[in-house]
């Protein structure tokens, strides 16, 4: 399980500016100080809580999980794939994804998963994990930004679309806070962590997942 660093949020704030920083003369885009989008006091950013399956359906599981989180990539690879063919394409169950931040690199790759809008989410946050070693073992910020743009292209995203996206410091800082205020209300301490019909429940495999997925469904 990945565990929360003990990072104040104003830090993990401050990260949210992080894209401008490493802005350089060939990208095109400007340093921290000449045009970045947004402020540090900038109104909050109205944030839409992703979710696929069936809305009325009997059980809800709601994904708390970090884009940097190798255990969260074993979930998504291993359990996640398998739980949407068996029980969200199905229509039984009604699948909330909470993204939490806790480092600048888990951010901006939820910018880049937020920038194509809720019909592009998911196959993005598929595109995400698939290619996480790579983004997120590069060595520079300017590498991991560089691979990141690389998965929005791929996802149909224009350049300038990215840019967008990735220099939105309202949505950036309203993602941190909004992040922060949502996972210490589920006293979420590390990632994957998992609520079933409001129930609480660690990272598992797909069998014992399915196994409680199966018995909320019969009661």
């Amino acid at each position: 399980m990945f565990r929360k660093f003990a990072l104040p949020l104003g830090a993990i704030a401050l990260a949210a500016l992080g894209y401008a920083w490493i802005a350089t003369p060939q990208s095109g885009l400007p340093a921290l100080g000449e045009g970045f989008v947004g402020a540090a006091n900038a109104a909050e950013a109205e944030i839409q809580v992703m979710s696929i399956g069936n809305p009325d359906a009997k059980v809800e599981l709601v994904e708390y999980a970090s884009y940097t989180c190798s255990h969260c990539k074993n979930f998504h690879d291993n359990v996640y794939r398998q739980l949407k063919t068996d029980y969200i394409d199905t229509g039984k169950l009604h699948f909330v994804y909470r993204e939490v931040y806790w480092d600048r690199y888990a951010l901006w790759a939820g910018l880049v998963a937020r920038c194509g809008g809720e019909s592009r989410f998911f196959g993005i946050v598929d595109m995400i994990f698939d290619k996480q070693r790579e983004w997120a073992g590069a060595k520079q910020p300017a590498q991991v930004v560089e691979q990141l743009r690389t998965i929005g292209r791929a996802a149909g995203l224009s350049n300038d679309e990215l840019d967008a996206c990735l220099q939105d410091g309202d949505m950036a800082q309203s993602l941190v806070a909004w992040s922060d205020t949502e996972s210490k209300a589920a006293n979420v301490e590390g990632t994957p962590t998992l609520y079933i019909n409001g129930e609480k429940y660690p990272n598992m495999s797909y069998k014992d997942l399915k196994a409680i997925l199966d018995e909320k469904l019969a009661e």
